[in-house]
């Protein structure tokens, strides 16, 4: 009996305790709403100018969720539709085009091969005039996409500029639907090839689609799995299209909150297509979320071989409440934990700075895991990749070519003048079509400053500061003048990379988004040690045991 009495007891403190905290954690929430709710009021009602409540409420909605992590959002009701478009996917009715500003114009930069804007003959680099006879002038990019969007089997008319020429088209919008897997095929006899570009509703069907017509070639002993640029998606998905790849019942995701609805486990359901044949994973930094997920668990179990760069770091897990009138937020309920037990999570946002920035995980709490073959690897800082490659970096010039569209102008105006080229496996620029770009370039600004010219100018600056420079100007000038170099000397000197860039964007004009896909085959670093990592069951083996130097994957450090 006394036992019992303080059992009762015990629990009962423990009620009245609870009882307690729930009470005065309630009564601070309303007391901050109704400071809150004060406070807008006022404003509202007093400030000397007119505002807009929605607008006001949006912004002290948005400056509460900030201060938690990025990914936690609120959305007003006029927002759902774009929110569900990007993060959920859906059919939408349109014409298969992309649009963007360029200084005062809106611009076609996409085309998608199959839909209305391409079979009626629209091209990337077109200027929008008019849509349904209404001038487009000053108009937002987003508006302009409502315009053209509607009812499929409804019909748009389009006036476009196309190199000084005025062009009307009537199309007839469709049921358009964003690809999740944009390209899958052979990039040899025996290695199949598949990209993965978001983790969407259906992406696990296209994925399934994918492997099913890539193994129908007998020939096929390996693939390829593309997950770079791929900043994740929905959490079903993503363990349905690992069950394609990994043995039934095999334990693959963890998720863990602060309310008991938030821990869930997820292993595979399904017997795999594909549960044996050797594969390679592909990573950059931009690779996160279901990305990560993916990734990790095929190292963890030694499935596949990752191979890139470093991935972003996001060991989040969001879900989408709805709150009053239509509108919703993303809120953060979770962590999730791999196969091995690790987090990716690179951000600590849980203890920010007084400026409201955030650090890294520190190296201290940085924590080891063994894959199922014991291999190392480490939680807190993203995806490591099993063999690491160098990202591309494009030189100075290059990059100023890009970034002013040059690249993009040029490869319009070359459209117009060339009915057809090779095809994207084989076509290479010419030497007089490399003439043609450097005369196209004349008059056109694409300056730049090179690292050291900005070093030295801040040399020049500090001396000039320190009261040295009037004793060393001879010898600071002459240094300055033997740093600055004739730019139009760079489109000889970096011509290999500047060929190989104006080489990808005029394939897109011809062969669209697959034109892409096939020329980077060619020259993709990351793509080819694949093939090599592949082609070579040795090494492809004591990658994935351990041996040699590949005990340890992921370093912690930054």
């Amino acid at each position: 009996m006394k036992h019992k009495k303080l059992f009762i007891y015990i629990i009962s403190s423990v009620f009245i305790i609870s009882s307690v905290a729930f009470v005065e954690d309630y009564f601070e929430v309303s007391r901050q709403l109704d400071i809150f709710s004060t406070a807008y009021r006022e404003v509202n009602q007093y400030y000397v100018d007119d505002v807009k409540p929605g607008d006001l409420l949006k912004r002290g909605i948005g400056g509460m969720l900030k201060n938690l992590d990025p990914y936690t959002v609120y959305y007003p009701e006029s927002e759902i539709e774009d929110y569900r478009l990007k993060h959920v996917g859906s059919e939408y009715g349109g014409i298969g085009a992309s649009s963007f500003r360029k200084a005062d114009s809106i611009v076609i930069f996409d085309v998608h091969e199959g839909y209305a804007a391409q079979k009626a003959g629209l091209r990337i680099g077109d200027v929008l005039l008019e849509v349904n006879g209404r001038s487009i002038k000053n108009i937002d990019p987003d508006e302009v996409d409502d315009l053209i969007r509607g009812q499929s089997n409804t019909s748009v008319k389009l006036r476009v500029m196309r190199l000084g020429q005025p062009l009307d088209f009537s199309l007839t919008r469709e049921e358009i639907k964003s690809k999740n897997v944009p390209y899958f095929g052979m990039i040899n006899d025996s290695v199949g090839y598949i990209k993965l570009d978001k983790f969407l509703q259906g992406c696990y069907d296209e994925m399934k689609t994918a492997v099913e017509e890539l193994k129908k070639n007998e020939g096929m002993k390996s693939l390829i799995f593309d997950l770079r640029g791929n900043g994740g998606g929905l959490v079903d998905q993503t363990v349905e299209i690992l069950s394609l790849f990994m043995e039934k019942n095999t334990h693959v995701l963890s998720q863990k909150g602060k309310i008991s609805n938030a821990n869930t486990k997820y292993d595979t359901k399904n017997e795999p297509l594909l549960g044996n044949i050797p594969m390679t994973i592909l990573i950059d930094r931009q690779s996160a979320s279901a990305s990560e997920i993916t990734a990790g668990n095929f190292q963890d179990i030694d499935r596949g071989v990752v191979i890139g760069q470093r991935s972003f770091g996001k060991g989040l897990v969001q879900q989408t409440r709805p709150l009053s009138y239509g509108t919703q937020f993303k809120v953060t309920i979770a962590k999730y934990y791999t196969n091995s037990g690790r987090c990716v999570q690179a951000l600590n946002y849980a203890s920010r700075h007084e400026d409201g920035s955030v650090d890294h995980v520190p190296d201290s709490l940085i924590s080891e895991f063994k894959t199922k073959n014991g291999r190392t690897v480490f939680d807190g800082s993203g995806v490591y990749p099993d063999r690491f490659i160098e990202p591309l970096v494009y030189s100075n010039i290059t990059q100023s070519l890009i970034n002013k569209l040059h690249i993009f102008d040029f490869a319009t105006w070359y459209r117009s003048h060339h009915d057809s080229i090779a095809d994207p496996l084989t076509y290479k620029i010419s030497e007089s079509d490399y003439n043609e770009f450097i005369q196209f370039m004349e008059g056109r600004e694409y300056s730049y400053k090179t690292a050291t010219e900005n070093a030295y100018t801040e040399l020049k600056s500090s001396m000039k500061d320190e009261k040295y420079y009037d004793k060393m100007q001879k010898e600071i000038d002459e240094l300055g003048s033997k740093l600055r170099h004739n730019k139009s000397d760079d489109l000889i000197n970096f011509k290999k990379e500047i060929k190989s860039v104006l080489e990808k964007e005029i394939i897109s004009r011809y062969y669209y988004q697959n034109g892409r896909y096939k020329y980077s085959f060619r020259s993709d670093e990351v793509l080819n040690d694949a093939l090599t990592v592949l082609g070579n069951p040795a090494l492809y083996q004591s990658i994935l045991k351990g041996e040699g130097n590949y005990k340890v994957i992921g370093k912690p450090k930054k």
